[in-house]
């Protein structure tokens, strides 16, 4: 009898394996081989989830919206996305201020190295600032160009603008006109859905090039500040409150679902979303999990889980909230009130736009910490530990669109 390994194991397996690759490979000195021959499989899966994230998310939206059959049905469903996405967001940010300023991580911090430190990254983010003003981004949204939106996978908010406008814009003509574009997405949709099934059969493997070529590149970063230390299980503990704690409180209290099939169920996903740091390659996965395992509405996954991957961005927002104040810490900086409330508003905005990818979330820090008057030089300071925040805020942020697709999919009377 052919036992089948649940793919989360799988996945999960490829992990450990990873880790233990790399390891072995840093005793025997190794590093070059998995350079060379193990970590580019890696970065293989990860272009594999990045070429059809693009399609996939203008053909579901598209499909998402038109198969909502009227724009006052649209609306509904938009408005409540969105609401619910900006009130984790809030939360996400409250919570990451809290644990920061009582923590105080920057207060253990040797300051005769802020020097050293902060010279690593300055010049890469001082080209990549924008110099727009800080609502840039609003207009940032709209594409001059859908083709080349298209062929940048940071442009994914264009992307998501332009399928809901030509959504939109189907709606409001015939039926018997829309039928062909109708019939043609669907089309489209399940060869998309197909080549992600095909891709997340390797998952395993890639996962496990991924965490290979991860530890084998981190092997001479050991030495690490008490202030970094203490920053990093800042960040965890405010992951995990949020990943525990406040994400079953909203499933429990606005959904029917079990907190225990959740978490089972939803599993590859986040592990997919941990390996690759990235919620827009991670998207495939997202929405194949929510549809076939947790049983959600196609309609609603169609509709919800391509917008979060962009919008929906706790785990990163409380992560920017503790790494803003940490740096003014670091900096013997005092935060007035006002400076407060700006980071909160700042990061809620900028976590808008800020790309589904890895190290996406440091474009639009610069422009947070520049609007409170702390130069993002002070980004270096975070960047030596940031690999493994990075892969847990990106887990976060996903577990966080199953939430707002389950509460969005559930209906109001049983809310």
């Amino acid at each position: 009898m052919k036992i089948k390994i649940p793919v989360y194991l799988q996945i999960l397996a490829g992990m450990c394996i990873g880790i233990v690759a790399g390891l072995i490979a840093i005793a025997i000195n190794g590093h070059q081989f998995v350079t060379d021959w193990v970590k580019p499989w890696g970065q293989i899966f990860i272009r594999l989830l990045q070429l059809v994230a693009v399609p996939l998310v203008f053909i579901s939206l598209v499909k998402g919206v038109i198969g909502l059959g009227d724009v006052s049905r649209f609306s509904k469903m938009g408005l409540k996305t969105i609401a619910l996405y900006v009130i984790t967001t809030v939360i996400a940010i409250l919570l990451g201020i809290t644990l920061v300023s009582v923590i105080k991580p920057g207060q253990y911090f040797d300051a005769s190295q802020t020097i050293v430190m902060e010279g690593t990254f300055s010049s890469s983010m001082e080209a990549r600032r924008t110099q727009d003003g800080p609502l840039n981004f609003l207009f940032e949204i709209i594409p001059n160009n859908i083709f080349a939106a298209i062929g940048d996978n940071s442009k994914m908010m264009q992307i998501i603008f332009f399928a809901l406008f030509f959504g939109v814009a189907a709606l409001t003509i015939g039926k018997k006109d829309v039928k062909p574009v109708l019939k043609l997405v669907n089309s489209l949709y399940a060869i998309i859905l197909k080549m992600v099934n095909l891709i997340i059969k390797a998952a395993p493997y890639g996962v496990f090039a991924l965490l290979a070529g991860l530890v084998v590149d981190t092997s001479g970063d050991l030495g690490m500040f008490r202030a970094l230390a203490v920053y990093g299980l800042t960040v965890m503990a405010g992951l995990m409150i949020i990943c525990f704690g406040f994400y079953p409180l909203f499933m429990k209290l606005f959904t029917g679902m079990p907190i225990k099939r959740f978490i089972k169920e939803a599993h590859p996903a986040q592990l997919v979303a941990f390996s690759t740091s990235s919620s827009a390659a991670t998207l495939p996965v997202t929405m194949d999990v929510a549809i076939n395992r947790l049983g959600l509405p196609e309609e609603t996954v169609s509709f919800v889980m391509p917008t979060g991957a962009t919008l929906n961005m706790d785990g990163t927002s409380c992560f920017q909230a503790i790494s803003i104040i940490f740096i003014a810490q670091v900096l013997g900086l005092d935060l007035s009130l006002g400076q407060m409330i700006t980071i909160i508003l700042m990061t809620t905005i900028s976590s808008i736009g800020a790309p589904g990818i890895p190290g996406g979330s440091y474009v639009v820090m610069t422009m947070v910490l520049s609007s409170i008057g702390i130069p993002a030089q002070g980004l270096a300071l975070i960047l030596g530990i940031d690999r493994p925040l990075d892969m847990m805020r990106t887990a976060v942020n996903v577990t966080g669109d199953f939430v707002v697709t389950a509460i969005v999919a559930t209906p109001k009377e049983t809310t």
